[in-house]
């Protein structure tokens, strides 16, 4: 029986020695617990659908059907380390959330570098499960409990008690949640409209946080499990003000 600290994790690479390695360099590893070995994307597929890993090591370049195509076409996948022996894939890579990209032949260190990433975005996102606050009665929320996004053609739906935050990027909304992250074109101001004011702040020109997320406050700046933003002295007074509605 694997211990619940393990990570759960999937193979997936059309070349055996190429899954050879990555084998090796997780045997070294202790907390890590491989559930499968997968040749192409239809394997992994099946594996990810029944097994339910934590997280994958995705080839891109396989026959059929590539590892990119795969994570697509999943409606929740796992947390995916790309590893490839291709350097053009990285952007589109990283506009699918995956958690890091590995270039072949990469190194033991830069391996773990990658892993030790994907540890930290599980912690992040069990935190913030953790620290969802239910209502008085322990029930969900009330009133509005999600929002569709536009992003890449799509209408996404997110949950509210999933965001965590949002930040401007450019002319883009990236709003990131314990799941991962979506990049929408939208205004900040649109965005405060669509979220509702008890729950959703505006603390800068560029950062909206969802209260239930919050850690700390302290030194002019609010804490997100491991992430810090400023606060503005623009929004400093109504945000301090709806944080005294929640103290005791």
């Amino acid at each position: 029986m694997s211990s619940p600290t393990n990570i759960r994790c999937l193979i997936v690479d059309d070349e055996a020695p190429a899954r050879a390695v990555i084998k090796k360099y997780l045997s070294d590893i202790p907390g890590i617990e491989v559930l499968r070995e997968c040749k192409n994307a239809f394997e992994a597929n099946e594996a990810i659908l029944t097994l339910e890993p934590d997280l994958i090591f995705l080839d891109i370049n396989m026959p059929k059907f590539t590892g990119l195509k795969l994570l697509e076409s999943l409606r929740r996948p796992p947390l995916a380390i790309i590893t490839t022996a291709y350097r053009e894939y990285a952007l589109e890579s990283f506009e699918l959330d995956v958690v890091d990209y590995l270039h072949k032949p990469f190194s033991l260190q830069r391996f773990v570098q990658a892993l030790n990433k994907a540890r930290d975005r599980m912690t992040t996102s069990k935190v913030s499960r953790d620290e969802d606050p239910p209502t008085q009665d322990g029930a969900s929320y009330t009133g509005k409990e999600f929002i569709f996004l536009k992003e890449e053609g799509q209408v996404k739906r997110v949950d509210l008690r999933n965001i965590l935050y949002v930040e401007a990027v450019g002319d883009y909304l990236s709003v990131v949640t314990s799941g991962g992250k979506h990049l929408s074109y939208m205004s900040m101001k649109k965005m405060v409209d669509l979220l509702p004011a008890d729950r959703f702040c505006r603390i800068h020109k560029s950062f909206i946080v969802s209260l239930s997320k919050v850690n700390t406050i302290d030194k002019g700046r609010v804490y997100i499990g491991k992430e810090s933003f400023p606060i503005g002295a623009t929004y400093r007074p109504v945000f301090m003000d709806l944080i005294k509605t929640h103290m005791g």
